[in-house]
């Protein structure tokens, strides 16, 4: 849970309404004397603020000073400031400072002023009001809305690029999408995305019962939140789909404002100040004595917030009452620069201090990590007295993300890995990453792998696949292609394979014109390409950094949503479950040996999972049930026994939108839509049976499922057995839930001589034919890698793997025509008609050999045992 420390500041009085807030600010007389209209904040202990007096404000929270910027001209009331982006990776030493602020008016202008108070320059934008100015995420455009009814959008510089809206009615409010390609605006009761490329079709939707005021859109979790004259706040996800709506307040709602993170967003209305969760349901209150909040701004670390009042003051508010649990301890974060820790098992209590405000707090895995605008603080929950305590060297954290072993950190200049003794294991570079837009959904680390959803592609990757389209002149669409050459010349996977761009080109004029294609399908491709790249998962390993495998990424079919890292296990066996934008659940290899990562798909309509911490068992939230995962390896040996190996719960008594926190031991902690916490249990025994197996007890895994006696345990003791070619247990456990085609399988299996030959049947028992293949070469056993090939049907590379070892190419030749006269049909292929005309296929002679390799193999395998 979260609350407000808030206080409020002008030249009469200095207003406490928080019992729990400690600093007091002097009396200044040069603060405002009339409505204060915005308010930006240019680092996270400075502000400044625009009031209709004129005076543009600087309000210093280290000196407790104010003093004032500037005075605007008495024709002029400032509507809206917003400070020019932040440099993400800036220069070291920087604490991530603006340099320059647009400053929109009522004079039909905007403003571009620097943080020394000189008006850089003035623009001409809107008749009327110019009601809102705001920068894009990127830095590279800003919009302007106005009373007019116009959105318009400008350089960095304030030329003008284009006016995309044009209406009737004043646009009050705007927001940019987190990839800077689509503007958010309000149209009176209606709310409008409107992609900047052009043709590109906008999403309007009806927003409230009355006039929009006030839209925010976030960078970071991609929702939409809005506040209307009808006195009701609502959140939506960027297709328009309504996430929550507000009870109706006593006044409309004047602002409102999401936190950098995305976590948190605070909603302001007359003599009102509230804190919500993303999801909408309310933390913390506040009434404070202020008049209507006009504008709401946070500090880029996230703990504080200002507001820009109607009586002349400004609001500051800082966050407190941040709770953390982990298993049997609570860490709240009381002050500014204070955390309570309490074990609930003794009551025992212990209050740290810190030196500096505390921006991040993570408590996992034993461990409280606490980043402060300076040092980053590691406690041990089995010592609280002794930190390890390390010097944050830039910009401030904006998440910590927890594993057993170490834990990463992100700040401005990317992402690091450090152990709980405070040493850096490891940096993982992406090529412009965007460090402020990565969440827990989008970074996941376990004890040896680092997974990365790589969001900067879209101007990163994108841009550049762009600038190659302009050096081949291919951003207009050539003349006479078809849409499926033009996918061909856009996609760089497939370009890359033609010899000349040409190519695809010239063909197009043995194909039919009504085929080709034009402008606006030509930049409808190239849009859908863009989105190819937030497919990307960047996969590295955990204590060097190093891209794991090849150095390819992961790239799935559609947009990933969420990605998680198992916890548990070998580091050759470790997963990634993936959740796409159709909401299906995927797991895939982490490190794929020999070929392409297998991805299978696990289930439907996931809204939200977590691995389990202390095993490998996955909690989804699908649908409307609670589906827990007891081996979700299943899909990779035996997908017919995977819903065997599943718990299934009615996940309705949680409510709507409920959202799992955490799956910790034996308990699944779910957040319900009203902001509670509810705990349910899972039973005991899927967890004791992966301890016995990881640590090969069979026997006592196989006595366990006796005294149970739930089927789950049992498909699940046969999975775990497959996987690990433990023949005898797996025998066993089919049997328990009558999988008799599959005992039988294994029991032929037992038959077999030699170890590696049993390994490479169990690898195709799993499904894995590359796999099975390739420990039959590797343990000399051609003649049984080409057999398998022959048994699969997989005649190329059976003739393939014969003539290569210069051995059985008549076994492939005879099989294949024995194969081919059962069906009728006749020898077409090239390649077997060549080798037909020089070999004799004779049965008896075949036969022989054949008998002679399972002799050969008897031996061998005899000969090992001894």
């Amino acid at each position: 849970m979260s609350s407000f420390q808030c206080s409020s500041q002008s030249n009469l009085k200095y207003i406490n309404y928080n019992k729990h807030y400690e600093h007091t600010f002097p009396l200044d007389p040069s603060a405002h004397t009339e409505l204060v209209s915005s308010v930006g904040w240019t680092t996270a202990d400075e502000l400044y603020s625009c009031s209709d007096d004129h005076a543009i404000l600087k309000w210093s929270l280290l000196t407790n000073e104010t003093s004032q910027l500037a005075k605007l001209p008495a024709e002029v009331y400032a509507t809206d400031i917003h400070w020019f982006p932040k440099v993400v990776g800036g220069g070291k030493g920087k604490k991530g400072e603006s340099d320059v602020f647009v400053l929109t008016s009522t004079d039909g202008k905007f403003h571009l002023i620097s943080r020394l108070g000189r008006v850089e320059k003035s623009v001409e934008a809107h008749k009327g009001a110019v009601l809102s100015g705001r920068w894009s995420y990127d830095g590279t455009a800003m919009a302007t809305a106005g009373e007019d009814g116009q959105v318009r959008i400008w350089s960095r510089s304030g030329m003008l690029r284009s006016t995309i809206v044009q209406q009737g009615t004043p646009v009050y409010s705007l927001a940019w999408g987190p990839d800077s390609d689509q503007i958010l605006y309000t149209s009176g009761r209606q709310l409008i995305v409107k992609p900047l490329q052009a043709n590109a079709k906008p999403i309007q939707w009806k927003g409230h019962e009355g006039v929009i005021l006030k839209v925010d859109w976030n960078a970071v979790n991609n929702l939409i939140l809005s506040g209307g004259e009808d006195c009701r706040y609502k959140v939506w996800d960027s297709y328009g789909r309504l996430l929550f709506t507000s009870q109706v307040h006593d006044y409309p709602i004047t602002s409102v404002s999401w936190a950098p993170d995305g976590e948190l967003f605070a909603v302001g209305s007359f003599n009102t100040l509230r804190l919500c969760d993303k999801t909408g349901w309310s933390y913390a209150l506040e009434k404070p004595n202020t008049g209507s909040v006009f504008n709401i701004a946070w500090s880029s670390d996230g703990t504080q917030i200002a507001g820009a009042c109607g009586n002349g003051h400004v609001i500051f508010g800082h966050v407190i009452e941040r709770r953390l649990e982990w298993k049997n301890y609570e860490a709240t974060v009381t002050d500014r620069k204070s955390i309570q820790v309490r074990n609930v098992m003794d009551d025992a209590r212990e209050k740290l201090d810190f030196r500096d405000r505390i921006i991040k707090t993570s408590l996992a895995f034993g461990h409280l990590v606490v980043a402060t605008t300076s040092q980053c603080y590691v406690y041990s929950t089995k010592n609280w007295n002794t930190p390890m305590i390390f010097d944050l060297k830039e910009g401030t954290v904006t998440l910590i993300v927890q594993t057993e072993k170490h834990f990463a950190l992100v700040d401005s200049s990317g992402i690091q890995v450090y152990s709980y003794e405070g040493r850096m294991q490891a940096s993982p570079k992406v090529p412009g990453l965007r460090p402020d837009v990565l969440n827990v959904q989008t970074l996941s680390i376990s004890n040896d792998a680092v997974a990365i959803r790589d969001k900067k592609d879209e101007k990163g990757s994108a841009g550049s696949w762009y600038e190659e389209l302009e050096g081949l002149g291919l951003t207009d669409p050539p003349p006479h292609a078809t849409t499926q050459q033009c996918i061909t010349l856009l996609n760089p996977d497939t370009r890359k394979q033609l010899e000349q761009p040409a190519t695809a080109i010239d063909m197009a004029t043995t194909l039919e014109m009504d085929m080709t294609i034009d402008q606006s399908r030509w930049e409808s491709l190239q849009h859908t390409l863009i989105g190819r790249f937030l497919r990307v998962v960047h996969l590295f390993d955990a204590t060097s950094g190093k891209p794991l495998g090849d150095g390819k990424p992961f790239v799935h079919k559609l947009e990933v949503a969420e990605v998680a890292l198992d916890q548990c296990g070998p580091a050759p066996e470790r997963r990634l479950a993936i959740v796409d934008k159709n909401r299906d659940l995927y797991l895939a290899q982490v490190r794929a040996v020999g070929g392409a990562r297998k991805v299978i798909k696990l289930g439907t309509m996931v809204h939200s999972m977590s691995w389990n911490d202390e095993t490998n068992m996955l909690a989804a939230l699908q649908d409307t049930k609670l589906v827990v995962y007891y081996f979700p390896n299943a899909v990779y040996v035996d997908k017919d026994i995977l819903p065997k190996t599943l718990m299934e719960k009615d996940a309705t008594e949680f409510g709507k939108n409920p959202q799992i926190v955490n799956f910790l031991g034996n308990h699944v902690i779910i957040r319900r839509a009203d902001g509670s916490l509810v705990s349910t249990g899972v039973s005991p025994y899927p967890s004791m049976l992966h301890s016995y197996v990881s640590n090969s007890r069979w026997d006592d895994a196989v006595r366990l499922c006796r005294f149970v006696k739930d089927e789950a345990l049992w498909a699940c003791l046969a999975a775990m057995a497959a996987y690990a070619k433990d023949l005898n247990t797996a025998e066993v456990a089919y049997a328990a839930i009558d999988e008799v085609d599959k005992v039988q399988y294994i029991l032929h299996i037992k038959e077999i001589p030699s170890k590696e030959a049993r390994n490479a049947e169990m690898a195709l028992f799993c499904g894995s034919p590359q796999d099975a293949e390739g420990i039959l070469l590797q343990s000399g056993l051609v003649f049984r890698a080409i057999q398998m090939n022959i048994n699969l049907y997989n005649w190329d590379r059976a003739l393939e793997l014969a003539v290569k070892h210069k051995t059985h190419v008549d076994t492939v030749l005879a099989f294949r025509q024995k194969y081919l006269e059962k069906f009728g049909r006749n020898e077409k292929s090239k390649r077997f008609l060549q080798y037909a005309e020089g070999v004799e296929v004779d049965w008896q002679k075949i036969e022989a050999k054949i008998e002679m390799e399972q002799q050969k193999e008897r031996e061998k395998a005899a000969t090992t045992r001894r």
